[in-house]
């Protein structure tokens, strides 16, 4: 199934007045796919039972969150792989530097594995119209 997108102009960024506007491509998202539609799709694939499905993605879910919370980097083999980022404000010297006020943000990176970025690179394009 190819990948929908629209086009959109945008204008140059910095440049008084907007500059020479552009059209770009900009994805269309066609809904969206929850837990248990993956569990559905994945009873598909194998012997387990939805109960079992959801008990494992539930369970991978805690470990991931522990893992991210121990500074960890997670490796899900040919999926990717998520790990914990932070941005923070700048400090003079290191002793004046304070977590508390200095952190601004905590978030979780994910970096597709080559599997699922060929997937993407494959899946061709469809204009939405």
């Amino acid at each position: 199934m190819p990948i929908k997108y629209k086009l959109v102009q945008k204008v140059e960024p910095g440049v008084a007045g907007g500059g020479n506007r552009k059209w770009y491509a900009s994805i269309v998202n066609d809904g969206e796919v929850t837990i248990d539609d993956l569990v559905s799709e994945i009873e598909k694939f194998s012997a387990l039972s939805e109960p079992d499905i959801k008990g494992v993605i539930i369970a991978l879910e805690n470990v991931i969150q522990k893992a991210l919370a121990d500074s960890k980097v997670v490796r899900l083999e040919k999926l990717g792989s998520l790990y914990p980022s932070i941005s923070s404000k700048g400090s003079d010297n290191e002793n004046a530097f304070s977590a508390n006020t200095m952190i601004e943000k905590v978030s979780v990176r994910y970096r597709a594995g080559k599997r699922i970025l060929d997937a993407m690179k494959n899946a061709g394009f469809k204009k939405n119209s």
